[in-house]
């Protein structure tokens, strides 16, 4: 998939207003012209396939122009640490990272917040997993150093409401990312977080949970939906993450009625 492809397949239909419009008309006219962007301000319609990955893709690398900024300025390590990102985690060819590197440095100096992207993306995709993978995909690059700073974790605690997430997510992010011990019970409540339930469901309850939930995030469903396959790994990696979460609750479970009976 080359998101060039992508950008003049679907980007000229889908020139509307707010953030993630003026961002897609910034990224189109750098690397097009000007002449593509006749149809600013045109309300969007729907988004088939293409359009959705592109939008995902200005929205992605809008927000994290956002957050290497959100300490007030974006420092070489930053640069390094999104680069290296891109390269190794994502696996960009050469044209769609020069993209990337575009759409990021156009959004470091527009009028948005990060804030204000994630409330029109959540306008336009409905799919509450597409959502979430925006928001992890900010996590991994915030966690990407090893540290979470003051200003990056203000970011991912507030920022989920306005992606239209649990605020639970946090606490299921901070579990995987921070690599914190399965067996503690502050990761058993990161787990069901991860599945988005209490502790307090049924058994029967839980299994239709992880089901619900890995329906969900099966990779072949999130590409239908327009997720790039560049960014397939880390739909794997939510695969992983939630089926992990699903068999340590019921070996928990199994424990404790083991040892009450």
């Amino acid at each position: 998939m080359s998101w060039l492809g992508a950008g003049i397949g679907a980007g000229i239909g889908l020139m509307f207003g707010g953030p993630i419009g003026a961002a897609l008309g910034a990224w189109i006219g750098s690397s097009f012209g000007s002449g593509l962007q006749r149809a600013a301000g045109a309300a969007v319609a729907g988004l088939n396939r293409e359009g959705a990955q592109t939008v995902f893709i200005v929205t992605v690398f809008s927000m994290l122009a956002k957050m290497a900024k959100a300490d007030g300025l974006v420092s070489k390590a930053e640069v390094n640490l999104i680069e290296d990102f891109m390269q190794n985690n994502l696996r960009l060819s050469a044209e769609d990272r020069a993209q990337a590197i575009k759409i990021f440095q156009n959004a470091k100096t527009d009028a948005y917040s990060i804030y204000d992207y994630a409330r029109q993306y959540r306008q336009l995709v409905r799919n509450e997993a597409m959502r979430e993978m925006v928001y992890r995909l900010l996590f991994a690059v915030a966690c990407a150093d090893g540290e979470l700073h003051a200003a990056e974790e203000e970011i991912l605690r507030r920022i989920p409401e306005d992606l239209g997430l649990h605020s639970s997510i946090f606490s299921a992010m901070q579990g995987e990312f921070g690599h914190r011990a399965s067996a503690s019970a502050q990761s058993l409540k990161q787990h069901y977080d991860v599945l988005g339930c209490t502790p307090d469901v049924s058994d029967r309850e839980l299994k239709l949970a992880y089901r619900r939930k890995a329906e969900e995030f099966h990779p072949d469903k999130l590409a239908a939906k327009g997720l790039p396959e560049e960014f397939m790994r880390h739909a794997e990696d939510q695969m992983k993450s939630i089926t992990l979460a699903y068999e340590t609750i019921v070996e928990a479970r199994k424990r404790k009625a083991g040892a009450s009976a």
